[in-house]
């Protein structure tokens, strides 16, 4: 998951502080790369050829832009929304669609985060065969271990992480250029030609392009972090440009590592790498140390972002609960200020998945895959909620009517792309959020009856009932194998 969001805007900084444009591009770059860009050469390769490749990234890179300019643009005409994505979820569409943004949101973050220690742990297992790719029973106790490990060390207040975050800082960038720039040193034409066209690949290049739209998200996970620095800037206009040049730095990066991989093996034998899969292409290009120096720059990067992610995770429930959208319980914290509730909640949740990827046949995938479609929902409706203010603003709107035909836009591709995304995951993927989705509603009645109100309006139970309906479909679909994991 590409990570860290705003908690890596070291919050122990002077609310007066100032920054320049490039201090504020370098956040944004920083909230979006993590673990995910180490896994692109065989989430590709399996899927599709040069051609398809480059059609995708420029499908995602447009679509993933606009949804950067939807969140600066919210950001900018209705400032009073401040409580995290799914607050404009809530504003456009009513508290229950807002409870499932805000719960969709957090889970996609406690499923991102088990995929962070199955990379770990099939990184290791290249020499460790008893962890196989990170969902041996080894390979689960060990992640369990270092998933609870961290509760502790957090529980206790160990909130801010400025030296971390500078090692992962480094950790991130630096194998990721050396490989781009040894990938291009070493690339073989031929070999690269003969993966133009994904010929071995069954389907049309339209079903291809598709299989590898979630991988997308799951790498551009962080884009909608990017306005939360707006205070900080010493030019407001500066904002936009950070968030312009900040995506467009890490689209590159990102798609530089996938091209550059068709040139240094054919696409079956990149499909076949263990994950990271990175660290086995940079091997055949340069030897063993190749894959030493992208294996552990790997470890180190995605403990960090483990940690800001864990961070995050608490963070959504406890603004939530803060803002009577989940139960009182959660919004409790230490004299430390650690939302102990919120954390243990999380913790406990990625455990469940972790357990659930030994039964998976590939489970580094069904995480990634998972965690982006979780995150599908709260998109869609932040999307849909800024067409809604383009297309009709009201007196919250700030600015009213002027400038709107711009957001107008943004809003309307941002909302056909990430629709286009729920459809590219699949029934697979959107039943077993059900799966997720229908049980969080006990949350949402345990904080109506705090409040003493009416659980459900009609709208509601409609809304409830589509999710029992959506949920029951993909347990029988699980247990029928209909579907699998």
């Amino acid at each position: 998951m590409e990570q860290a969001t705003a908690h890596d805007a070291t919050p122990s900084s002077p609310p007066a502080a100032k920054l320049p444009l490039f201090t504020l591009t370098t956040m944004v770059v920083g909230s979006m790369v993590g673990a995910g860009v180490f896994s692109l050469p065989r989430r590709f390769a399996d899927e599709t050829g040069v051609a398809g490749a480059l059609i995708a990234w420029l499908v995602a890179g447009t679509g993933m832009l606009m949804l950067a300019f939807v969140f600066q643009r919210l950001a900018l005409r209705r400032p009073d929304l401040d409580a995290g994505v799914y607050a404009y979820a809530k504003a456009g569409f009513g508290e229950y669609l807002g409870f499932f943004s805000a719960f969709g949101y957090w889970a996609s973050a406690c499923v991102g985060n088990v995929t962070y220690w199955v990379l770990i742990m099939s990184t290791v297992g290249a020499i460790a065969p008893a962890l196989g790719d990170g969902d041996t029973l080894l390979a689960v106790a060990l992640s369990s271990v270092g998933l609870w490990g961290f509760f502790l060390l957090i529980r206790r207040g160990v909130k801010e992480a400025a030296t971390i975050n500078r090692i992962v800082t480094v950790a991130k960038v630096v194998p990721i250029l050396v490989f781009v720039v040894l990938a291009l040193f070493f690339l073989k034409p031929h070999v690269f030609a003969e993966n133009w066209g994904g010929a071995d690949y069954a389907g049309s290049l339209f079903n291809q392009v598709r299989g590898t739209m979630l991988a997308t998200v799951f790498v551009f996970l962080g884009v909608e972090g990017a306005s939360v620095y707006s205070r900080h800037a010493k030019r407001r206009e500066d904002v936009g440009r950070a968030t312009i040049l900040g995506f467009l730095s890490v689209f590159a990066v990102f798609a530089s590592v996938t091209i550059v991989s068709y040139g240094i093996l054919p696409m079956s034998e990149i499909a076949e790498l263990r994950q990271p899969s990175m660290a086995g292409v940079l091997e055949e290009a340069v030897g063993t140390w190749g894959k030493v120096f992208v294996s552990v720059g790997l470890i180190v990067s995605v403990l960090g972002a483990y940690l800001a992610w864990t961070l995050m995770a608490a963070e959504v429930l406890f603004v939530a609960a803060k803002d009577d959208d989940m139960p009182r319980f959660l919004a409790r914290s230490t004299a430390a200020d650690v939302p102990v509730p919120a954390l243990l909640m999380s913790t406990a949740l990625s455990q469940v998945v972790l357990v659930v990827t030994m039964f998976s046949d590939d489970a580094f995938n069904f995480a990634l895959d998972l965690t982006s479609a979780l995150t599908l929902i709260p998109f869609l409706l932040a999307a849909a909620f800024a067409l809604k203010i383009a297309v009709r603003p009201d007196k919250r709107t700030v600015g009213g009517g002027r400038g709107l035909s711009g957001d107008l836009v943004f809003a309307a591709l941002a909302t056909v792309y990430t629709a286009f995304l729920l459809y590219a995951a699949g029934l697979k993927f959107v039943l077993v959020s059900f799966v997720f989705y229908a049980p969080a509603t006990v949350l949402f009645v345990m904080a109506r009856r705090e409040q003493g109100r009416r659980l459900f309006s009609r709208r509601e139970l409609v809304i409830l009932a589509v999710s029992v309906i959506g949920a029951v479909l993909g347990v029988v679909a699980l247990v029928l194998g209909w579907i699998s994991l």
